[in-house]
């Protein structure tokens, strides 16, 4: 898996409106798995796209009135099939962390990656996102000397209290080289 100009070469790039510049572009040391599945527990429709580029329709689904307001999105999104959808390049900042901190950092979105698993935090993930996820984080650990396998983390761990995700399902121990979250 190869990065290209701040885009894997192997993900379908769909532009995301909710993204900015980096206020220091080389200040890229952390990713952050998340999931999301729209509507809540329903896997391989375009929600997340729609909640992403803006244009989720607050009348398809009773859930989606509480949410097309937001602005939101993320570098990536790995769907439960293995697709790869890149939304934001991974040189810009994706508004996927929201109030977060890590170590003595706050406010994630300025220093990280944003990779969404398409699911719950309270079932399974398939064995083609561990596949697509590792292969992932070695494309950008080659592309981007200043990450490490060190700090990668789940969206709990950086805002507790107010996220979930990934949750207990997610196996930590199927990230190569990852001891701990």
């Amino acid at each position: 898996m190869k990065i290209i100009d701040h885009c894997l070469e192997a993900a379908h790039f769909i532009p995301s409106p909710n993204v900015d510049e980096r206020q220091s572009p080389d200040d890229l040391s952390l990713i952050v798995i998340h999931c999301i599945s729209l509507p809540p527990g329903q896997f391989g429709t375009e929600g997340v796209t729609q909640l992403f580029t803006n244009t989720l329709d607050p009348a398809e689904h009773p859930y989606y009135e509480s949410i097309a307001h937001l602005k939101v999105s993320a570098h990536l999104l790995i769907r439960r099939t293995g697709e790869l959808l890149q939304y934001v390049p991974f040189n810009q900042r994706a508004w996927h962390a929201g109030t977060s901190c890590y170590g003595d950092r706050t406010v994630c979105n300025d220093f990280s990656i944003g990779i969404e698993l398409e699911g719950t935090d309270d079932s399974a993930y398939a064995d083609i996102q561990y596949t697509q996820l590792n292969a992932v984080i070695n494309a950008l650990l080659a592309t981007y000397p200043t990450l490490s396998r060190q700090h990668i983390t789940g969206h709990e761990h950086i805002a507790p209290g107010r996220k979930t995700d990934p949750g207990e399902f997610f196996e930590w121990s199927r990230l190569e080289g990852v001891e701990t979250a």
